[in-house]
């Protein structure tokens, strides 16, 4: 096909033929092979490859119907009306983006008008279709493929909040959901156990199994219930609203979920959102999103359907717990005791709220367990503060080609002959060589110290941790570090995590001496990266200069020369340099010693508005004062940012002077 790439058209082939299979399994046959969230990310990756190449929707592609076919043990009916499912939506930018396409909509009829919002809770149960004629209940069926639905009535009638007589003789055809609380489906599960029986895997499975069943007994044993949420037709004129019309169907006798608002602005729909995903786990129902629609009926008739679904609604689900993405390849990192660890390296994926790019395979065995495959598309996982994980491959989505992982019997990493043993009644590997080890654990610990990059809260303990977990094995990996790759670990909760990656980033741009240092060249200290820094004044010159330029430089003798040259001639360390520049900004080296500020100690710390730590010490430097990272007696000025810490309470203590940045701006212009 024209503009579309043969890899794409094969992606979509093979997204459409597995996401048929679960949905059919999970709609139809009560069957969850893969999660559900799983089976929604797949569908989303699918309607957004349709979105970028319209040429490639098909009649019968997933995301152009709706649901599954009834079962053929049931009788079927069909619906007076024609039952839609929802678009989703599963951010903030998506959200934002349906208000924009609802008011454009609008513009043309209405003019410049700004809809109002419902937003009710989306019950994860089996949706069902109930007709009443003269107030009594005549028939239930279940959604169906949209046009046809299961005959479920004597099922329903077994449920108590479903009323057999209405408060009023209307005819009416309504629509919601059947559910069961997550207590109730422990106590199933719990009887299931002892007679053997398989157990139901969550609520909607157990509630959509209790109305499958041809015995009503079944049914009425279980502790099913409903919330309906939708007046489709009416032998009477329908409520103009949707707020008044829920209020309208709580008054035919109908159980109606209470926790609905009504709001004016889509920042309001948002944060109604956040409040509810942040109390889902309370509940004793499954909601795994926020059902956003129009409330004024006339706006609604007015915007109409798509093919499948509403252009006046919209499912705003909740960030996914599992989610599915793709491995770009696996990488085995070194951990403290020589252990080798294989990491999975991942598209980048919103997994419960935050970006996961890493993700743990553990060891040799799991790896064979799963038959995890670089190219495979993998279930993953992240449910509260735990670390990601894959947890299932989904195989129909497996390249052609793909081939079983491996352990080498090499890794040049572990230095020396690069072999590596399989660790005796252990499912591990691990380096022969282990001294390279504790060197790379060194070499990280100075990265990342005060006379380096300097990173707050990235000590020691913090280093060993990504080590050992796999996350990092070259200094360029920290800068592409993710709240999600780190949150879960041991001692990092959301706000930390939170505050270790912005820490790493306030740290990407770096004076040329303190990067030479952060580099661990052998002979070259802090003096001497200075001295380097000032004569050459940037990290590029320093690269190219020879052994007999590099002695030149006041300072530096025959032995420090041949060891920096040496260095920046390794491969291994110009793979590590470009890797490095592509995520950090070396700032220009030192201008010669001697200035107003000679002789003078400062100390920075806090953030500044104007301009960052670095541009504050190489300011500094260029005027011939020096930079230190803790403050004492021989502390000459403090430079106190925004949240200062306790460097500021120690100048206090020490009775040395403490600049604002207002007063440190000035110093440096007089």
């Amino acid at each position: 096909m024209k503009g579309v790439s043969a890899e794409i058209m094969q992606r979509v082939v093979k997204l459409r033929a597995a996401i048929n299979r679960y949905r059919y399994l999970y709609h139809v046959e009560d069957k969850e092979d893969i999660p559900i969230e799983a089976l929604d990310s797949l569908k989303h990756e699918l309607a957004t490859l349709e979105e970028q190449y319209p040429n490639l929707v098909t009649p019968d592609s997933p995301t152009q119907r709706v649901a599954g076919k009834p079962l053929a043990k049931f009788k079927k009916i069909r619906h007076a009306i024609q039952q839609w499912s929802f678009n989703d939506a599963f951010s903030e930018d998506e959200i934002r983006a349906f208000d924009e396409r609802v008011k454009k909509g609008l513009k043309e009829q209405f003019g410049n008008v700004k809809p109002s919002y419902t937003c009710e809770l989306k019950i994860d149960g089996l949706k069902v279709v109930l007709t009443y004629e003269k107030g009594t209940l005549m028939n239930a069926a279940t959604r169906g493929d949209g046009v046809f639905g299961e005959d479920v009535t004597m099922n329903i009638r077994t449920i108590d909040s479903v009323p057999l007589t209405l408060q009023e003789p209307r005819d009416v055809v309504v629509e919601g959901e059947v559910w069961m609380g997550k207590s109730a489906l422990m106590t199933l599960n719990e009887e299931r156990r002892k007679k053997h029986e398989e157990i139901f895997a969550n609520p909607r499975n157990a509630a959509a199994g209790s109305i499958r069943q041809l015995d009503p007994q079944v049914a009425a044993s279980r502790k099913l219930d409903t919330y309906i949420y939708d007046l489709s037709k009416s032998d009477r004129a329908i409520p103009t609203t949707q707020f008044e019309e829920l209020a309208y169907l709580r008054r035919l006798g109908f159980k109606v979920n209470r926790d609905v608002e009504l709001y004016e602005s889509i920042d309001d729909v948002i944060a109604y959102w956040k409040r509810a995903s942040g109390k889902r786990e309370k509940r004793d129902f499954l909601i795994d999103g926020v059902v956003v629609k129009v409330n004024e009926r006339v706006y609604q008739e007015a915007l109409g359907y798509t093919g499948k679904a509403p252009r006046f609604a919209i499912a705003f689900k909740f960030a996914a717990e599992q989610s599915t993405t793709v491995i770009e390849d696996i990488v085995l990192q070194i951990g403290r005791t020589g252990i080798l660890t294989p990491v999975a390296h991942l598209r980048p994926v919103n997994v419960g709220g935050v970006i996961v790019s890493r993700a743990t395979l553990h060891n040799e065995d799991q790896i064979k367990k799963l038959d995890v495959r670089i190219g495979d598309t993998v279930v993953i996982q992240r449910a509260g503060d735990v670390i990601p994980e894959i947890v299932q491959v989904v195989p129909a989505l497996r390249p052609k080609g793909a081939k079983p992982y491996v352990f080498p019997n090499h890794v040049p990493e572990c230095g020396g002959d690069g072999l590596v043993e399989r660790v005796p009644g252990m499912s591990a590997w691990r380096c022969v060589n282990k001294n390279s080890v504790a060197q790379q654990r060194r070499r990280f610990y100075n990265f990342v110290g005060k006379h380096a990059f300097d990173i707050e809260g990235c000590g020691p303990r913090t280093i060993d941790l990504l080590l050992d977990e796999g996350l990092i094995s070259s200094y360029a990996d920290l800068f592409t570090l993710t709240v999600g790759d780190v949150e879960g670990l041991e001692g990092f909760a959301a706000l930390a995590a939170k505050n270790l990656i912005e820490g790493i980033q306030t740290r990407k741009k770096i004076s040329l001496d303190r990067f030479l240092i952060a580099l661990s060249i052998e002979q070259v200290g802090e003096e001497t990266a200075r001295d380097l820094a000032t004569r050459f004044g940037s990290i590029e010159k320093i690269m190219k200069a020879n052994v007999e330029v590099l002695q030149n430089v006041d300072g530096i003798g025959e032995v420090v020369a041949r060891s920096a040259h040496a260095w920046f001639r390794d491969s291994e360390n110009e793979k590590l340099l470009r890797e490095l520049l592509h995520q950090v900004k070396v700032l220009k080296g030192e201008t010669p010693r001697g200035g107003k500020l000679s002789g003078k100690t400062f100390v920075i710390t806090g953030t500044l508005a104007s301009l960052s730590r670095d541009e504050a010490a190489e300011n500094i430097r260029a005027r011939g004062g020096s930079v230190s990272g803790s403050v004492s007696k021989k502390t000459d000025y403090v430079v106190a940012g925004d949240e200062p810490g306790s460097k500021y309470d120690t100048a206090k203590k020490l009775g040395v002077r403490i600049l604002d940045e207002q007063d440190f701006l000035g110093l440096l212009q007089r």
